[in-house]
């Protein structure tokens, strides 16, 4: 049995004591940058996926835009919402891949963040993939950011996705493991995608212009502070993948 995502309290709190601070530091802002935000015909973002609202409260904080978040789990949603509100941020549960508060056309920009390694069915991969295409509009872009596939088994700073020298099968079940600030660590279950699977869902859904990005805390970077010589430094952890309506 996967990580229970929907009802779980430790799973969301998890999530939201979590320092994130390579996402942040690599992750997030090359999504940002892919999604184009900061540019006047982007307005409105879609985060599919939001969790506790950490990434949809620092777009909504630097950019003059609206975001919608949309999140399976009332758990996560209930400490968005209490922790994390904001003028500009609309909160939804969801209970399936469909967006159905969202017309055709109605976003500038989507993204999920660390959404599609928690899917094990291609499917509802699909299904998911296929609804963000469908409300974001002609000339909007789509970011996608997962653990990277070729770097699995790794420690990094502040996690380690699967088990070190083992190959995994796409799909395949694998155990994340999140250190927590207070000596902890959240332990998961989530799946082993190969990095060409999300560009081929975003290919099939009718996105164009599907690139892949790899940021690497490079020679000239200066390191998070507590940080000095990361693995992040030698090993890029995350992909993001970007396209095109």
């Amino acid at each position: 049995m996967g990580t229970v995502w929907k009802g779980d309290d430790e799973v969301a709190a998890g999530f939201d004591s979590y320092d994130d601070l390579f996402e942040r530091t690599l992750g997030y802002p090359a999504v940002f940058s892919a999604l184009g935000l900061g540019a006047p015909e982007v307005r409105t973002v879609l985060d599919y996926g939001c969790g506790p609202g950490k990434i949809a409260l620092r777009v909504a904080e630097r950019y003059d835009v609206d975001v919608h978040a949309a999140d399976i789990s009332d758990r996560m949603l209930h400490i968005a919402r209490t922790r994390r509100a904001h003028p500009r941020i609309r909160y939804h549960l969801i209970g399936r891949p469909s967006l159905d508060f969202l017309p055709d056309d109605s976003v500038d920009a989507a993204m999920c963040c660390f959404v599609f390694v928690t899917v094990g069915d291609p499917d509802r991969l699909r299904a998911i993939t296929a609804e963000v295409h469908r409300v974001l509009r002609p000339g909007g872009r789509f970011a996608v950011l997962d653990t990277n596939p070729d770097t699995t088994g790794i420690r990094f700073s502040t996690f380690r996705t699967g088990e070190p020298a083992t190959r995994y099968e796409p799909g395949q079940q694998r155990r994340t493991v999140l250190y927590l600030p207070d000596g902890g660590a959240l332990r998961l279950l989530d799946h082993h995608w190969p990095r060409d699977t999300c560009r081929d869902l975003l290919a099939e859904a009718g996105f164009r212009d599907v690139d892949s990005i790899t940021p690497l805390l490079g020679d000239t970077d200066r390191p998070p502070p507590g940080a000095e010589h990361p693995a992040e430094a030698v090993h890029p952890p995350f992909l993001i993948t970007a396209a095109t309506k």
